[in-house]
């Protein structure tokens, strides 16, 4: 299972806020919000931060999705080896 970020850069752009914006707001690290942006793992500190800005809850924020299957990320990162296509 991996996360995925889109619905807190929704509504980000809903409440017109940038990312940098969110990142002063809440004091996590730009280390933090590049983890955030590719849709890596956070602490649970640094959600309950988010949330607290925002006001809102977990599940606007956050999605837990499928992990692509091995196949396809070897393929993917074959082409960015090989290709230089990402």
């Amino acid at each position: 299972m991996d996360v995925c970020y889109k619905k807190l850069f929704k509504l980000l752009i809903d409440k017109g806020m940038k990312k940098t914006d969110l990142r002063k707001a809440t004091g996590i690290s730009p280390n933090t919000m590049t983890k955030l942006s590719n849709n890596e793992f956070v602490s649970m500190e640094v959600l309950v931060k988010i949330c607290k800005t925002l006001n809102c809850d977990f599940g606007d924020i956050v999605e837990v999705v499928s992990s692509p299957d091995n196949r396809t990320v070897k393929l993917v990162e074959y082409y960015k080896i090989h290709w230089r296509l990402i």
